[in-house]
Order: C-alpha cells, then sequence, then structure tokens
C-alpha cells in the first residue's frame, strides 16, 4: 500500500506515518513546517520531506490512500491534486478505523484525562503481555511511538478527540471509531472556535453515542452533571452503561497514594491529585468490561507512572518539586490545581499557567476561567500577543484577562516570554512545588533546575 501524508509533521500524523512503515506499506508526506520531536523521529525512519513545503506533483494516482492532517487549509495545494484526480483521501481518524476494521475497538473520550486513560489501559496490557494495537496522545515509558497498527492484532485501544476530523470533515474524531467499548471522563466545554457555545459542544457527545457499535459498553463518570445528562437521554436500548465514581484514597508519606474501592480491594499509585485517581477507577472499570484480569490489571497499574506532559514529574529535591502538565482548559486546569495541592498540603505551590488554544484566547471563552488557579498558593498566566496574531485573535488586556480569573491574592500576568522565563527560573530552588500547564512551550523557555 502507498500513502501519502499531507501535514506529515503533526504529533498524531508523524506517529502513524511511522506505524504505516513499520508495517512494510511505502509512506511519503509533506509539510510546511516540522518542529521537534516530529523532525528527528521522521528523519530516523527515512520520512523527512527533503524540504518543507507542499509539493502537488508528489500526488499521482499510484496512491493507495491519502491522509490528511488538520494543520492543512482547504486549499491546500496538494489537497486540491488528490481531489482533482479523485484519490481516495481520508483523514487519520477515518484511517485508523479503516486499519483496524477487524479489531475490537476501546475508544477513551471525554473534555479531560483521555490521555491518562488511555495510557493507564496501554501499560496495563503491556505489563500483561496482551498486544493491541493504539493511539494515544504522548509518549508512554516502553512505547517506541504513540501509533500501532498491525492487522494480526485484535484489540485496538483509541483516545477518542472531540475535534474536527481534517480541513474538509468536519465532523469530530471520535464518531469515526465505532467503538465496541468506550469510556467518557467528564465533559466541560471547549474548542470555542467550532463549537462557540456549551450546547453545541454538548451534542456531540450525544451524537458519538449514536456511533458506538451494537451492544458496546459505555464506561462513563457518574460524578460529572453534564455527561449524566448525555447518559440518561441517550435513546439506544442496546448499550451497556457501566458508571464509575472516585474511589476513597489516602496519601501516604513517601509520596503515594493507597485508594480504597468499594470491593474492599486496595491498591498503591504514584498518581497525584484525585481527579487521577477518578481515572484510575474509570481506567479499572473498563479494563473489567474489556475482559482483562483483575488482579494483573491491579499489579500493572501500581507501576503506572503517568504519560509526558500529565502531572509529569520533571524535577525534585527536598525542598523543589517541579510538575508539567498539557492542562489547558478550565476543568482540567482547576483539576490539576487541586490535585498538586492536595498532595502537599504542606508546601507552596506556584502554578504557571499559559494560554495557548485558539479557545484559551479567545475573549468570551476566558471568563470560564474563573477560580480555576484559586488552590493555588501563587498564580502566573502567561500569553504570548504573537500568538494572538497567529491565530488571527484580537489583543488582549491583561486587566481583562487578570480580572477573568477572579480574586486571587497573588496572580500576576506575563506577556514577555523572557521575562517569564527569569521569574521562573527564580524561584528555584527555594521550598515550593513549581507546577507548569501548557499545551505549548512557554515561548520555548530553557529552564534548568
Amino acid at each position: 500500500m502507498r500513502v501519502h501524508f499531507i501535514a506529515i509533521g503533526g504529533s498524531a500524523m508523524h506517529n502513524i506515518a511511522l506505524a504505516v512503515k513499520a508495517a512494510g506499506h511505502i509512506v511519503s508526506g509533506s509539510d510546511d513546517q516540522i518542529f521537534e520531536p516530529s523532525r528527528s523521529r521522521l528523519a530516523s525512519r527515512g520520512l523527512l520531506p527533503a524540504q518543507e513545503g507542499w509539493f502537488p506533483e508528489q500526488l499521482t494516482s499510484e496512491l493507495d490512500v491519502v491522509v490528511l492532517g488538520m494543520h492543512a487549509r482547504p486549499d491546500n495545494p496538494e489537497l486540491l491534486q488528490a481531489q482533482h484526480l479523485g484519490l481516495n483521501i481520508q483523514s487519520y481518524p477515518e484511517f485508523l478505523r479503516t486499519c483496524n476494521e477487524h479489531a475490537r475497538r476501546v475508544v477513551i473520550g471525554g473534555s479531560h484525562g483521555k490521555t491518562t486513560v488511555t495510557s493507564m489501559i496501554l501499560h496495563a496490557m503491556n505489563q500483561m503481555n496482551a498486544s493491541t494495537n493504539y493511539m494515544v496522545g504522548a509518549q508512554l515509558e516502553g512505547f517506541d511511538r504513540m501509533v500501532e497498527i498491525d492487522p494480526n492484532r485484535d484489540w485496538c485501544i483509541l483516545e477518542g478527540d472531540e475535534y474536527l476530523s481534517s480541513p474538509i470533515d468536519r465532523r469530530p474524531k471520535f464518531f469515526w471509531y465505532g467503538g465496541h467499548f468506550t469510556l467518557l471522563t467528564g465533559i466541560a466545554w471547549d474548542h470555542i472556535n467550532v463549537f462557540p457555545t456549551e450546547l453545541d459542544y454538548i451534542a456531540q457527545f450525544d451524537a458519538y453515542l449514536e456511533t458506538l457499535a451494537p451492544n458496546a459498553a459505555v464506561v462513563w463518570c457518574a460524578e460529572d452533571p453534564k455527561l449524566q445528562q448525555v447518559i440518561h437521554r441517550c435513546p439506544r436500548e442496546d448499550l451497556k452503561f457501566v458508571p464509575y465514581k472516585t474511589p476513597d484514597c489516602q496519601p501516604n508519606a513517601d509520596g503515594t497514594m493507597t485508594v480504597v474501592f468499594e470491593s474492599g480491594d486496595t491498591l498503591t499509585t504514584h498518581l497525584v491529585g484525585t481527579h487521577n485517581i477518578q481515572n484510575l477507577a474509570g481506567a479499572r472499570a473498563l479494563a473489567a468490561e474489556m475482559g482483562l484480569d483483575a488482579s494483573g490489571f491491579d499489579k500493572a497499574i501500581g507501576g503506572f507512572k503517568g504519560a509526558a506532559r500529565r502531572l509529569e514529574l520533571v524535577h525534585e529535591t527536598d525542598n523543589f518539586t517541579v510538575f508539567r502538565d498539557f492542562a489547558h482548559a478550565p476543568s482540567k486546569v482547576k483539576a490539576t490545581v487541586h490535585g498538586v495541592k492536595a498532595s502537599y498540603p504542606e508546601r507552596k505551590v506556584t502554578a504557571v499557567l499559559e494560554l495557548h488554544t485558539f479557545s484559551s484566547l479567545n475573549k468570551d471563552f476566558i471568563p470560564t476561567y474563573a477560580d480555576a488557579m484559586a488552590g493555588a498558593d501563587e498564580a502566573i498566566v502567561f500569553y504570548d500577543p504573537s500568538v494572538l496574531a497567529h491565530k488571527r485573535l484580537p489583543p488582549l488586556n491583561p486587566e481583562f484577562v487578570s480580572k477573568c480569573f477572579g480574586d486571587h491574592p497573588d496572580l500576576r500576568i506575563f506577556t514577555d516570554a523572557a521575562a517569564l522565563h527569569d521569574e521562573v527560573q527564580n524561584l528555584a530552588p527555594k521550598d515550593r512545588v513549581l507546577l507548569l500547564m501548557s499545551s505549548g512551550w512557554f515561548g520555548n523557555a530553557n529552564w534548568t533546575w
């Protein structure tokens, strides 16, 4: 099979390209910008384009599939050529579905915690020697890449994103997967650029349940009120609904947590924060529905330390601890800050948040961050005016942003990356926990601890 990737440099796209080549197929691709780590990883497999840009002449009738990434625009020259030739153009979720039509598909969705829960299931299956195909949104310890495609595997674990499939396919990605098992972590309005109202956003989850395979199992968080409404109004009688809740947990002196489930079973985990204990409960319930051995799952998950940039511990000494997290939406920020403070109640927590996504930089959405940083002793919010310009959004007034975050007694706004770098660098090695939250890179900050 010959596969060409338009926008091969994306986080998911380059991993899919690597997996397709590893499966023995012929792969080509292009992009107008390719950053690390995509650049090095593509180069190591001979897939890095010779030069950046779009080259319509690469699109010929010999291609079996053209996979289109979200980074490309509808008027992309290669896309236009593929359409002119009548080639088989697929979004990457459609392509993943095609490659896993034979498999039992497990889809983890929801507004937060998708990557963490997906990672938990993959970690446990890996430790239990249960092979599976997969797609996950972060690098995991013990896995060479974020995607695996093997036609001989019976399972496929998919992180289910509610964002658009491609520039020419406005359906959410998780509509494509037709899951036999799914988990929904909760619903909190996001992606205001494509779902301008909260009702628009919630409607995607109503519609998602209609896409599931017949007699699918739906594991869902019973503590989320918006998700409760979606579940209760679902008209499908063939679906099996399995609720879960956050179990009791107690912190231990060594920094671990002991989790006590309703059944009386206990396990010890390195995870930080009540929201991650909730994710663990969901993963455990999903594993049970999948038929995975319960004791084997508990034993495996005890060694799970998290996915990259998901409350990832990046530095620790006796008096200075640094976490890096992908949190950027209000519900994620609030849960992450609360979780870290609850785990370190005697220490000062300094939370640093970068507003980087379209939603987080939208003046109509920013007020939803009210009190999101309230759990931190010190709070810093950073946004880069050049990112606003790139996203074609109007400038933001720092005073407006500050007011949107509520009446925090020690909240500061930074708009200069160099000033932010120096401020955060000067926090070390003072006695505190530093929490860095962003889906971006803080203006390419290079902090040393």
